[in-house]
């Protein structure tokens, strides 16, 4: 796909600056990631989070590979033909988790169209193999679509992450120029169904783009109607000069106000701010989750 790209270059405001960050843990996720030959959204994706995550111990694993069969315009994730799927990559993620003392476990991945089932068995391997190895951590995952496929998608849901996220991204006018090989139906089907499995339903936007903030507001009621409980909205950024533009950058007031209305529609948690990722490790989320999680287990107590 051809994007066009504006002469006029928008200058980046002071609340998008921030410092990399790094230090002693930020040093031993590094070297981790590098030894186990695990691949990160944190990096893939030039996250500007990176550096304060990674040093508070929190990173998003990206499985089967680092190469995907889409290639959106917003999207720094190498668009290339996939390399065969590592069969030890679900236990050396399991490996991590443990050996980074996580209680709170984040996986993406790539999409893999060129797979049968999508790349289904080895997600559904991962979040057991973790649940094995740390069998408190909460796991938290962010699907592809799977091209539709029902069975892909409940092979997923069937190994029970705690979270299930899938990213709606932006407003449905924008879906051909932005992710081209989507479907914003395809995706609000996908939360509706997380949901009536009995899993928490995540989503996230970006703004910036070109999008109207009725659009905006259209689609955070759309996600809501699915079952969506938790909802993440932040600014795009240009990962090069290849990728869509920024089409503005969006003041942090007007976040809040999304934000706010979002909680008015009857979101559990919204976390809406520039800087604000899918994967962001919000405290609001945890508390949520950990007290679904805990209404859960009293439900299914023998004798209830």
């Amino acid at each position: 796909m051809k994007i066009e790209h504006s002469t006029l270059k928008i200058q980046k405001p002071a609340w998008l600056r921030v410092r990399l960050g790094g230090g002693p843990n930020h040093s031993r996720l590094q070297k981790l990631m590098h030894e186990r030959m695990l691949h990160t959204v944190c990096d893939e994706a030039l996250c500007p989070n990176k550096g304060k995550c990674w040093e508070n111990n929190h990173a998003t694993f990206m499985i089967l590979g680092d190469k995907c069969t889409r290639g959106c315009a917003f999207c720094n994730v190498t668009p290339a033909w996939p390399d065969i799927c590592d069969k030890d990559e679900p236990k050396r993620i399991a490996d991590a988790v443990k050996e980074m003392g996580l209680t709170n476990v984040v996986v993406t991945s790539v999409t893999r169209d060129d797979l049968e089932d999508g790349g289904a068995a080895v997600w559904a391997e991962t979040i057991e193999r973790i649940r094995a190895t740390v069998p408190a951590a909460v796991i938290e995952v962010l699907v592809p679509d799977f091209a539709g496929s029902d069975k892909s998608l409940a092979k997923v849901m069937a190994a029970k992450p705690d979270v299930f996220g899938h990213n709606i991204e932006t407003v449905p006018s924008l879906y051909k120029k932005v992710r081209s090989k989507a479907d914003y139906k395809r995706s609000l089907g996908i939360l509706l169904k997380s949901h009536a499995a009995g899993l928490i339903a995540k989503t996230s936007l970006m703004l910036g783009m070109g999008e109207t903030s009725r659009e905006v507001v259209t689609v955070m009621r759309d996600a809501f109607k699915a079952g969506c409980d938790i909802l993440y909205i932040g600014q795009y950024l240009q990962p090069t000069r290849m990728h869509l533009p920024v089409h503005r950058y969006v003041e942090p007031a007007e976040f809040e106000e999304y934000r706010a209305k979002g909680l008015k529609m009857g979101f559990k948690v919204v976390i809406s701010a520039p800087l604000v990722r899918s994967s962001y490790h919000s405290e609001e989320q945890s508390t949520f989750v950990a007290g679904a999680m805990r209404d859960r287990f009293r439900s299914f107590r023998p004798g209830r």
